[in-house]
């Protein structure tokens, strides 16, 4: 008999590699992205009580209604397994919003397995992932069971990535205000990013794989002549003994790289708080 409550991680993401290598007729861009997931998660519990959907946030000032993603998530299921609404759920925060860690995405995947499980799996896998892209271009990496996949089209095109044997340790740095992934996407110029496509899927295999090899973001060149404090960022990591930086997603997070622990803890000791405290340092690791 299926269970009536869950505790479900949501894992971040950060993007290793971004390439732009197109735009499709209807605005949307078309990339090149390899992701890998993080111990740095949010937290859900889902229980099946009362009637409707009612979200509750803890740890972000995030609205709770329809706009949010996972109610989203939970309406689709719903709508798609024919079951009338009755579920409670708590959301808690630790992923940094709007910081291109991939937070939103993973917390409405973690919502559609979550509740699929409760009520004793009327949606399949494939199902579950067309919901998913529906609600992001993200989501259905979360929903599928591989720490590190590859992706093309929109991002919904995956395919599994590397095996990440080694692990590795990466200091988060937030500057601590949102950036709109709209903006940076509407300002993306074709002509000025250095695109590498098929690059990505010639180093991805596990003899070959190397991460200092694909580290990639065409955003870059998007956000940083806008928002110099990007560039700082990387600085600072690097400065640190980071072996490389790069932001992640449409940022404005992002990540340096270091191969021992006990440096990634020192950096982020030393980073956090910094520009008169506004900045967030974290530390983490691939899964």
């Amino acid at each position: 008999m299926p269970p009536t409550a869950l505790k479900l991680l949501a894992p971040a993401k950060l993007n290793l590699h971004l390439s732009i290598v197109g735009r499709r007729s209807d605005g949307y861009h078309l990339l090149e992205t390899l992701m890998v997931k993080l111990d740095l998660a949010d937290r859900l519990v889902l229980a099946l009580k009362g009637r409707g959907i009612h979200l509750d946030i803890q740890g972000a000032d995030l609205p709770a209604g329809e706009e949010n993603l996972v109610v989203r998530a939970a309406r689709v299921f719903f709508e798609a397994a024919g079951i009338e609404p009755a579920v409670e759920i708590i959301l808690e925060k630790h992923i940094p919003v709007a910081a291109g860690l991939g937070g939103g995405s993973s917390d409405a995947a973690a919502a559609l397995k979550g509740l699929n499980e409760l009520y004793g799996s009327p949606l399949t896998q494939d199902r579950l992932l067309d919901l998913g892209l529906s609600l992001g271009a993200d989501v259905p990496f979360f929903i599928c069971p591989e720490t590190t996949a590859a992706a093309s089209g929109i991002g919904e095109e995956l395919s599994p990535g590397p095996v990440m044997s080694e692990t590795f340790y990466f200091v988060l740095l937030n500057p601590g205000w949102p950036l709109s992934t709209r903006w940076v996407y509407e300002n993306c110029n074709l002509k000025l990013t250095s695109r590498h496509k098929g690059l990505i899927y010639s180093q991805v295999n596990e003899g070959s794989f190397t991460i200092s090899r694909v580290l990639h973001n065409d955003l870059e060149s998007v956000v940083i002549p806008r928002y110099p404090e990007v560039k700082a960022m990387k600085d600072h990591l690097l400065a640190e003994g980071a072996v490389e930086a790069l932001m992640t997603g449409s940022g404005p997070t992002v990540f340096g790289v270091f191969l021992r622990r006990d440096e990634a803890k020192q950096a982020r000791i030393r980073l956090n708080g910094l520009e008169r405290g506004k900045w967030v340092a974290i530390m983490t690791r691939n899964l």
